[in-house]
């Protein structure tokens, strides 16, 4: 199982291209998509080479989601305790994006170390964001507290118009993702992939892993939940997190595998369509591409016909009988290299006297020319 990155990859690439730069004044303006609708935007101008503009445009979030000014809760005090006073945030940000973030490189630490620390935090703020909540509340799990005024269901968007659900108590919180997937295909492959999921878990060196559960139709915990938000067509998949799973650095990682927990499903089940979809390729070319070819009936003559296909060729005798030629590819075309003694034992009386003619023989080494030119007549 491959886990994906919480710094996104090319954000990281150019912070440390600019920074490496900094002497020179260069002017960008990127945009790009990443996983489940996340946009970005970088501008840097010549007038200021220094000062980086970072635009980020979240998923559109559902009803039942909770949304503060365009962000989920807790995300502002969230990326200011990751960025402290080398980052900025605009109010309002640039128009269509729900977060604008004004770097200014000439502030980043000294030693590279740190700064490339800072970059790659910078570079995770997708985590930071849609993760706040999430990580308030799993704090809060881990001094066994729940967050004062949230009582009961809690809604947190991580795909556009598509949201999990968080059930927090004191010594526990239960997650429930409702699985859902467009192609018919996609359902049935994550289907058999979360039940698959599910029993890996009870393995004996998983047992410290949270427990998870799936289920086709909603658990109870999503009672309360509006109707329209449980419309799953892969099941619906629950895991408990208990104070033991939030320890430490745990935290993170804890908060990134859940907020991602759909896409990482999605991403595997892409891979094994790809894989069976190779391997189907694969099966085709080799009965397409036979390392031998077949000595079919075809005639009622004792002679042998030759007929060619696929660069091959197929050779029936009289006796409806089908024998094997070994044959060696040379040039696109094959070259027979074995000589038939079956077909030569199952031969007529009388076809010792038929090979003294030049143009009787059983079987007759024909070009590709020749064997175009009788397939044809």
């Amino acid at each position: 199982m491959i886990l994906l990155q919480s710094h996104s990859r090319f954000l990281l690439q150019t912070l440390l291209n600019r920074v490496q730069n900094l002497g020179k004044a260069v002017e960008l303006d990127y945009h790009w998509v990443e996983f489940d609708d996340v946009r970005y935007h970088i501008l840097v101008s010549m007038k200021n080479p220094n000062v980086l503009l970072l635009s980020v445009s979240l998923p559109i979030p559902p009803p039942e989601a909770v949304f503060i000014g365009g962000l989920p809760f807790g995300a502002i005090e969230a990326l200011k305790a990751a960025y402290g006073v080398v980052v900025q945030i605009l109010d309002p940000p640039r128009d269509g994006f729900n977060l604008t973030l004004k770097l200014n490189l000439g502030k980043l630490p000294l030693d590279e170390e740190h700064r490339y620390a800072l970059l790659l935090k910078i570079a995770s703020v997708r985590e930071v964001v849609l993760g706040a909540p999430l990580r308030v509340v799993l704090k809060h799990l881990s001094s066994r507290t729940v967050i004062p005024g949230i009582d009961g269901l809690l809604a947190l968007v991580h795909r556009s118009k598509e949201s999990f659900f968080l059930v927090p108590q004191p010594d526990k919180v239960t997650v429930v993702f409702p699985m859902r997937f467009k192609d018919s295909i996609d359902i049935a492959f994550a289907t058999s992939f979360l039940q698959e999921f599910v029993e890996a878990r009870h393995t004996a060196v998983l047992n410290n892993a949270p427990p998870c559960l799936w289920s086709p139709n909603p658990p109870l915990e999503l009672k309360e939940a509006p109707a329209e938000a449980l419309s799953a067509n892969a099941g619906f998949v629950s895991f408990v997190i208990f104070p033991r799973h939030v320890e430490g650095k745990k935290l993170d990682r804890t908060v990134w595998n859940l907020s991602t927990f759909h896409a990482y499903v999605s991403y595997h089940v892409k891979c094994s369509e790809g894989f069976m979809h190779t391997r189907m390729r694969r099966r085709v070319e080799s009965m397409i591409q036979l390392p031998c070819c077949y000595l079919l009936a075809g005639c009622a003559a004792s002679a042998l016909h030759v007929k060619f296909s696929w660069n091959g060729c197929l050779v029936g005798d009289s006796d409806r009988n089908i024998l094997p030629l070994q044959a060696t590819q040379v040039k696109g075309s094959y070259l027979v290299t074995h000589v038939v003694s079956q077909a030569l034992d199952r031969a007529k009386p009388g076809v010792e006297e038929k090979k003294k003619s030049p143009n009787s023989r059983s079987f007759k080494r024909l070009s590709l020319k020749e064997a175009r030119a009788n397939s044809i007549s």
